[in-house]
């Protein structure tokens, strides 16, 4: 399962039809499944950006949930492919191209030229950008005295306190160790794993893992981790709703999610004009970010996002990045870091 599909398994399965949130097949049928990772999210998403284009062209708009990777490639090799446009983590996109589980994207059916192209996969093509920020508690640390580097994020002497990880291996811990490290960003990748686990021994004895972005939430607003490695949306939502907590945007990580289209699927021409309507939605785009705080792949969105919210996008602090996760990386080594993580968490 997905690390996400991890976090929303509980929403369990969305089939909605027209009378479920869908929209009436046109004459001549059409249809598309989306498949992402469930819960109010996916509702917010499919709203924004799927619906309005659906209604305009008649197409049926069906969902699934949560993104599984297993169930994925089980319907690819079954030949029984029911799932159409579905978000995923970029290391498995990767991964499932190379295995030819997805489909190649075709440039003279989806333009990605007004996205990102670092963001960009053979078969893959980006729907949202978030950070992993060091988030802190705003009634044990203030604005002026918290961590503001990755250093002091692991110096537990200046900055007494639990730290909240992410209890998985692409959720960007081990970049973070070893940017605290001292390795340079432009230098992070391939990563030194063993130097990284080095530097998690040192406060080991402090870090409690969260699972869930819900644990996330209540971690670091109860402040029983008063730091706490975040997605900056959930930090965003959480502050919107009155928490104490606040995102650290110096040295955030960028990760991003893609879209992909299983191998097989009986409608890949809809979903491509689908996906490649997405990529010029600059509205649709900036509906979903001004609900979520994600950022929109197509920076032409940004115009029509709420300046309140724009402040919280990774898009508005590009000069304070230190890296973009590389899910390259991550397709080749995410089974054995996993493997090694959970030994060390267990020992």
């Amino acid at each position: 399962m997905s690390r996400r599909g991890l976090i929303l398994a509980v929403t369990g399965l969305l089939a909605l039809t027209a009378c479920g949130g869908g929209h009436a097949a046109s004459g001549d049928g059409k249809q598309l499944t989306v498949v992402m990772w469930g819960g109010d999210d996916q509702k917010k998403a499919v709203a924004a950006y799927v619906e309005p284009w659906a209604k305009a062209k008649g197409v049926m708009v069906k969902q699934d949930s949560p993104t599984d990777y297993a169930k994925f490639r089980a319907q690819v090799e079954s030949k029984k492919v029911s799932w159409g446009a579905v978000e995923v983590e970029p290391n498995f996109a990767v991964t499932a191209c190379k295995n030819g589980w997805a489909v190649k994207l075709d440039p003279a059916k989806v333009d990605t030229s007004q996205v990102k192209k670092e963001l960009v996969g053979e078969c893959a093509a980006p729907l949202l950008e978030y950070a992993f920020t060091m988030a802190y508690n705003t009634k044990a640390y203030s604005a002026e005295n918290h961590p503001k580097t990755w250093a002091e994020f692991f110096d537990t002497e200046k900055f007494p306190g639990k730290r909240g990880f992410w209890k998985y291996a692409t959720g960007a811990m081990f970049e973070a160790a070893l940017l605290a490290d001292g390795v340079p960003a432009d230098r992070l990748y391939p990563l030194d794993i063993d130097r990284a686990f080095k530097k998690l021994d040192t406060i080991k004895k402090d870090i409690v893992f969260y699972e869930t972005g819900e644990q996330q939430q209540q971690l670091v607003s109860s402040g029983e981790v008063p730091l706490i490695q975040a997605w900056n949306g959930r930090i965003f939502a959480a502050a919107k709703d009155g928490q104490p907590v606040a995102n650290e945007w110096n040295q955030h990580l960028l990760s991003y999610d893609q879209v992909v289209i299983p191998a097989g699927y009986r409608d890949t021409a809809l979903a491509q004009e689908w996906l490649n309507n997405f990529l010029a939605d600059a509205k649709g785009q900036a509906d979903y970010a001004n609900q979520s705080a994600y950022a929109p792949v197509n920076a032409k969105a940004l115009q029509y996002v709420n300046p309140d919210v724009r402040r919280e996008l990774p898009t508005e602090h590009e000069d304070q990045r230190a890296a973009i996760v590389d899910y390259t990386y991550w397709a080749e080594h995410y089974d054995e870091v996993t493997e090694r993580l959970n030994e060390w968490m267990a020992q």
